[in-house]
């Protein structure tokens, strides 16, 4: 199995480490030509979503990554990654990738609570423990979304299909349960898929 991560900005280095540490084989998306290498899933790391998205398109990456999730590759967003995924951005207006049925607020938690640790429960896996860092959070789903985990009234973790989404950074913390529940995500699919259409 391999996994691809988009490098473009962000924190993917720590999403290497924690795949190496469930011996899951992962590179660096940084270029179109990268997109055509075979891989099985894709995660979006956190980051900032405005520059991710300028930067897709500035790339031609854009339509080509939307294209790849509508079509069933296996994705995992963090934080900003969860904003590229989401149809909808609640306060703020921008072109995401727009592949989950989801509604997510930007910096949702204020400045205040801009970073914050908390251990909750993640349907699927239990209780893990959860870094936010200037998270989003969802504000809404659709019928077809699995909430997984909900932390002082908001929704912080979903599913839709292909499509697995955290306000949360599981790879600032030593627990690689996440990771685990994304790579069994991408075994559940019927079979490795390429990024390209």
């Amino acid at each position: 199995m391999t996994v691809g991560i988009l490098a473009l900005q962000g924190a993917f280095i720590e999403h290497e480490k924690m795949l190496s540490q469930i011996g899951v084989t992962s590179f660096e998306i940084r270029k179109k030509d990268d997109l055509h290498r075979h891989f099985d899933g894709l995660i979006l790391p956190g980051g900032e979503s405005t520059v991710m998205i300028k930067l897709l398109k500035e790339l031609e990456m854009f339509e080509e990554v939307k294209s790849a999730i509508i079509n069933g590759l296996p994705v995992f967003g963090t934080c900003a990654g969860m904003i590229l995924l989401a149809k909808d951005v609640c306060n703020d207006k921008m072109n995401s990738l727009s592949t989950m049925d989801i509604t997510v607020r930007r910096n949702a938690y204020g400045r205040q609570l801009g970073s914050f640790s908390a251990i909750a429960e993640m349907k699927g896996i239990g209780k893990i423990p959860m870094t936010f860092i200037r998270a989003p959070y969802i504000d809404s789903v659709k019928d077809n979304v699995e909430v997984l985990s909900i932390v002082d009234g908001h929704i912080v973790a979903a599913r839709e299909d292909n499509q697995l989404a955290t306000s949360f950074h599981p790879e600032l913390t030593q627990d690689v349960s996440v990771h685990k529940y994304f790579v069994e995500m991408i075994r559940g699919t019927k079979s490795g898929r390429r990024s390209s259409v």
